[in-house]
């Protein structure tokens, strides 16, 4: 029986990163989570896990594999602490500009890293069928409808903005739509239309938790692998 996955979660007082903890908890065969950083952790240990300042980083004991939901102006640092400890880095921190993307490419030389703007395991199948579709049905109409809860800001959302990508490998230009409204965690609809014709693709999430399982899932598989740059469909199998 192999040995639990040793986590380090970076961004641990966020939605995201109690998420995570709490998931990882209920599979200590799988995972332990040997170092909880946060800006200013309250404690030093919470439900058996060591917590750790941002300040703090340097010191965290050994770990496999480390999970990046934090903010960008952190990112750096775990970025830089994974490199030199030639660990593999999940992150999906939004709002990295363009030297901070430049140096998550540069490290994937050394270590296995992965950005994804959404961590769910049927986003990851959504954007492979889309740009399939897209690549089958040349001069189709493609439109991209998204749904968020009333509090999220950025429109169209970065999941969008991925499926198009997808579309855009296919060959389609995607047009985009958004609605923000009440507490919907997250809907895409990718529509391909022709005369008399059109095929709807459609991923609804139903909880946030979906999200932390698939980064989860992500770093089980992630800290095996070679140094390389991946995406979330690279890791289903």
């Amino acid at each position: 029986m192999n040995a639990p996955i040793r986590l380090l979660i970076h961004g641990a007082t966020g939605r995201m990163g109690q998420a995570l903890l709490w998931l990882a908890a209920q599979a200590p065969a799988d995972f332990t989570v040997v170092a909880a950083v946060s800006r200013k952790p309250s404690q030093r240990v919470v439900d058996g896990v060591p917590q750790f300042g941002a300040s703090e980083l340097a010191g965290v004991p050994a770990f496999d594999v480390a999970i990046d939901f934090s903010l960008a102006e952190a990112f750096d640092r775990i970025l830089a602490l994974c490199e030199g400890r030639g660990v593999a880095l999940v992150t999906g921190t939004t709002g990295l500009d363009d030297t901070q993307r430049d140096a998550l490419r540069a490290a994937s030389a050394r270590i296995p890293v992965l950005w994804a703007s959404n961590f769910s395991l049927g986003v990851a199948v959504l954007a492979d069928l889309v740009e399939r579709a897209a690549r089958a049905l040349p001069g189709w109409d493609c439109d991209i409808v998204e749904a968020h809860h009333a509090g999220k800001r950025d429109a169209p959302s970065g999941t969008a903005l991925s499926l198009g990508a997808a579309a855009g490998q296919g060959g389609a230009s995607p047009r985009y739509a958004s609605l923000r409204a009440g507490d919907i965690v997250g809907e895409h609809t990718v529509q391909f239309t022709t005369a008399g014709e059109r095929i709807e693709l459609v991923h609804r999430a139903g909880n946030r938790d979906i999200f932390a399982r698939g980064a989860l899932h992500a770093a089980s598989r992630l800290g095996t692998r070679a140094p390389g740059l991946y995406r979330l469909a690279d890791l289903l199998d």
